[in-house]
């Protein structure tokens, strides 16, 4: 069975003599003969633009260069092209994009995320900023209606012993405010979410995508996007709340307690094997509970590493958000509340004023605009890496980037 041009493989059968030699020694007379040079299999190359270059050949049984077994006097693949370090042949993957086409590392995860960013600021900078800014500002003006000096909450807070009706009021102010703030960032969310995973699909192939390309390809699944973040949100709390609930009708608090912590362990479990439902969702076109269960097929068998890079990146964000939202926070107690340095000091938040909300919710918008197209690019990334190392996702891309592999990759 012959090999395809430019592949080796065991067990092949030694060249024949030169038909041109008429005559031959006799076994008793034959000398050892130093290999002559063999040229390189078509479709080889030393390298971009190098032609092939015949090379000194190991003698059949014989070690080869770089730590390889050369089959019959045939130089091995030194796959796309490139020589192979001395510990055994370079794994070389195209590069169209953001990402190598092959399984992804933590690090490369993490640089495509900040490569695509940074490669598509404008559109990142324009879906992420518009977005946080919106969120801030819904959020700003639903704080100062509800949790200033004149609200019911602002006299729960300086009340030690308030009345029924007082504390109906500031509960329900509390709560109007909750649900405006949580509304915005839910749906802020969703619209970013939809849009950067666009992005972040068109960066892989190394392909621009404006603001206008990202809304038309994202927003017919919003919708779709929206009830797969409430069905999660939904299933991580019921996993928190039914065992507790349980313990609680039965009368047990061990059995309460108990139920609190597994149902914890559950929550962070399901979670991660959800994480990347929104991505499968927006790039295969999927439908929410086909999403759900894709996700749930692709994390298997690596849980443990997609919690342990989702954690990771999930402490860095926090940490990168409060590095930039924390000292304006401070500025916005100290020069933007009525009480001054007292107010920071004492945490009062009934004396908020404009200046305050303007100073703290510029803080606000730069950190979520810089963490924003992280969490989102690292969530899609991961998602193309689960992809490549069960289902060769790497192929497919490579054909949509227009790259041909060449013999020996």
């Amino acid at each position: 069975m012959s090999d395809a041009p430019g592949w080796t493989s065991p067990g092949s059968q030694p060249p024949e003599q030169d038909p041109d030699r008429t005559t031959a020694p006799a076994p008793h007379q034959q000398q050892p003969q130093q290999p002559q040079p063999q040229p390189q299999p078509q479709g080889w190359t030393a390298g971009p633009g190098v032609p092939p270059q015949p090379g000194p050949q190991a003698p059949y049984g014989q070690q080869g260069p770089y730590g390889q077994q050369p089959g019959y006097g045939q130089q091995p693949p030194a796959g796309w092209g490139a020589p192979p370090p001395a510990w055994g042949p370079r794994e070389y993957a195209a590069k169209p994009g953001v990402i190598p086409l092959r399984p992804l590392g933590l690090g490369e995860i993490l640089d495509g995320a900040v490569s695509t960013a940074r490669a598509h600021w404008r559109t990142v900078l324009a879906i992420s900023l518009g977005i946080a800014v919106v969120i801030q500002l819904l959020s700003s003006v639903a704080m100062k209606l509800w949790l200033s000096e004149n609200s019911g909450f602002a006299a729960l807070e300086n009340n030690p012993d308030p009345t029924t009706e007082e504390l109906r009021d500031g509960l329900a102010d509390l709560g109007a405010f909750s649900s405006v703030a949580g509304i915005a960032t839910l749906i802020g969310s969703v619209l970013a979410t939809a849009m950067l995973t666009i992005v972040v699909s068109r960066a892989v192939l190394g392909r621009s995508v404006t603001l206008g390309e990202a809304w038309d390809d994202s927003r017919r699944q919003l919708h779709r996007l929206l009830g797969l973040t409430l069905l999660t949100g939904l299933i991580v709390v019921a996993a928190v709340a039914v065992p507790v609930l349980l313990g609680v009708l039965l009368g047990s608090p061990p059995i309460a307690i108990l139920g609190l912590i597994g149902g914890i362990v559950l929550a962070v479990w399901l979670w991660v094997r959800l994480s990347l439902a929104a991505p499968a969702l927006m790039l295969e076109r999927q439908g929410v509970f086909t999403a759900l269960r894709r996700s749930y097929k692709l994390v298997s068998n690596s849980w443990w590493r997609i919690f342990g890079i989702q954690l990771l990146i999930t402490v860095l964000v926090t940490i990168v958000a409060g590095m930039l939202d924390i000292p304006f926070t401070v500025i916005a107690e100290i020069v933007g509340s009525d009480g001054g340095f007292d107010s920071f000091i004492s945490g009062s938040l009934s004396d908020l004023t404009w200046t305050y909300l303007l100073i703290s919710g510029i803080g606000a918008v730069i950190s979520s605009a810089i963490t924003l197209p992280i969490s989102a690019g690292v969530t899609a990334l991961l998602y193309i890496d689960q992809r490549i190392r069960r289902e060769a996702l790497d192929l497919e891309l490579a054909r949509a980037a227009g790259i041909t592999p060449q013999p020996g990759s």
